[in-house]
């Protein structure tokens, strides 16, 4: 893991500056976290296999990594960019990233709700916050992203696109944030969705069936509109490209949260070719339109499980325009056997979303989504324990919360244990069970992607109860108490430790 100690100067005089991604190469290259690179490597393969050695090396190898020149292009490729604790907060403006728990948790009020009601008007609150600080999106007339367009036969094959694994379907565009609205609200969506090459004005999107793109999808389908304007941007804030992945609640844009975390609002500009708004300082923008009558084969893609995702049918993306800064700078990155770049998004998206769980269950103290779990595997959960059954409601409540509901494996143990450290928490989780009374299977929705369901998107998931058994429980022994030494005993031996000689 990267070291981050960064001074607060540093990083607080970043959220000033950090809607270009070029300035935050800068950043990176300011505290060594950046490793840029002359050679001409192919973005074909041979970018993947020095990302992924980079990815699964030592903490001090462990750089991102700025491809001045791929082989057979102008447009250089940064990839690897929050791949470790310190370049992740450096993109979103903070020391560490459990300070993203600590500012989302200063605006909301963490007890127990009275009823429904009541927390559901605790998650407008949270939007009315971030709309009160003056975060609301500014329309600008010019911008850096427009300084080049192409109208007129606009083509894809300029860019640095990668081939990440050998057996892909093509190449895949692999950190976009690809921009709709709602056609019944309007309200906008950013999500990051793969996006598969076909020919130079055509790609294929492929956004999951539990992702707000599909619901514009089924939006769009409802008031039989065959296509959904769309754009797809690459690059500009760190900020925005991480948003584009967090599992915001329905009907709250994105661009809210980067604003947010940058403490000043996302400027955007009109696109020239569709009826949206994108960020101005972003470095590249495909427009097009998502075609609702044009599915296509897509896949197959080596995808963040680890594992090659099969061909399934996804609506095609047309371009009508392209525009550019004169300089852009190509972002991308690489999914795969963990652990690898995605795995440190997940993070920051933990340690932020902890406090809008702990709205609905102020039990929940911690999660940790370990990065062998690919995110939607296991979750592990630390909880105040205050009643028989308290488990099994958090196992049940976390299930029907927003994207958790994904989660295959939810293991939950008692306040006292770290669920950050793995160690700790298969001691307890293991040892505290018993296999017969203390898990709850049921079936449910899985993501999409995963290939141990027997059918697609619905299979079955764990619940494990690690925590100490009540009498209420039906436990009729007396749990043990956790061997430990005195602190007396401790702060003695701390003190003669120096002439230990140990």
């Amino acid at each position: 893991m990267c070291s981050v100690i960064i001074k607060t100067n540093l990083y607080r005089e970043f959220i000033l500056a950090s809607q270009e991604l070029s300035q935050f190469v800068g950043l990176l290259e300011q505290h060594r976290q950046l490793k840029r690179i002359s050679a001409p490597v192919s973005p074909e393969l041979e970018i993947t296999e020095i990302c992924d050695r980079v990815c699964k090396g030592s903490p001090e190898s462990n750089r991102a990594l700025f491809f001045e020149k791929p082989a057979g292009y102008d447009i250089p490729v940064l990839i690897n960019a929050f791949g470790c604790e310190e370049r992740m907060a450096l993109a979103l403006g903070v020391s560490q990233l459990e300070e993203l728990n600590q500012r989302l948790g200063q605006l909301i009020d963490l007890r127990l709700p009275g009823g429904v009601g009541q927390a559901v008007g605790r998650g407008r609150e949270i939007l009315g916050a971030l709309l009160s600080a003056g975060l609301r999106p500014r329309k600008v007339r010019k911008a850096p992203v427009q300084e080049v367009v192409h109208k007129e036969g606009a083509a894809l094959d300029f860019l640095p696109i990668l081939k990440c694994w050998p057996k892909d379907g093509g190449k895949f565009i692999t950190l976009p944030q690809v921009v709709t609205r709602n056609p019944r609200s309007g309200v906008r969506n950013v999500g990051m969705y793969r996006l598969q090459v076909v020919d130079s004005q055509t790609l294929l999107v492929h956004w999951q069936r539990h992702k707000g793109g599909a619901e514009h999808e089924r939006q769009a389908k409802a008031f039989r509109q065959e296509k959904i304007p769309a754009a797809v941007v690459l690059g500009g804030d760190p900020a925005c490209i991480w948003c584009a992945s967090a599992p915001m609640p329905p009907e709250i844009d994105e661009y809210l949260l980067a604003g947010f975390l940058g403490g000043a609002p996302i400027e955007f500009v009109n696109c020239v070719s569709q009826p949206l708004e994108v960020p101005a300082k972003a470095d590249i923008v495909i427009e097009g339109y998502v075609d609702l009558a044009d599915y296509r084969a897509e896949g197959p893609f080596g995808d963040h499980t680890g594992y090659y995702t099969p061909v399934e049918l996804f609506p095609a993306f047309h371009v009508t325009a392209i525009t550019q800064r004169k300089s852009p700078i190509y972002p991308a990155t690489v999914v795969g056997i963990p652990p690898m770049e995605d795995y440190w998004m997940g993070k920051a998206t933990e340690r932020f979303f902890l406090p809008l769980i702990r709205i609905f269950m102020p039990e929940v103290l911690d999660i940790h989504m370990p990065a062998e779990g690919v995110f939607h595997n296991l979750v592990l959960v630390r909880m105040q324990k205050r009643f028989p059954g308290h488990a099994h409601k958090v196992i049940h409540g976390l299930w029907g919360l927003g994207l958790l509901m994904l989660a295959k494996c939810i293991v939950v143990v008692d306040e006292w244990v770290d669920v950050q450290n793995l160690s700790q928490a298969a001691w307890q989780a293991l040892g505290n069970v018993d296999w017969n009374r203390d898990i709850l299977v049921s079936q449910g929705p899985v993501d999409q992607l995963d290939h141990a369901s027997y059918q697609p998107s619905f299979g079955g998931k764990i619940g494990i109860d690690a925590t100490a058994k009540l009498p209420e429980e039906g436990y009729s022994r007396q749990w043990p108490e956790v061997v430990a030494m005195t602190p007396e005993v401790k702060q003695h031996i701390s003190d003669l430790w120096k002439d230990l000689g140990l």
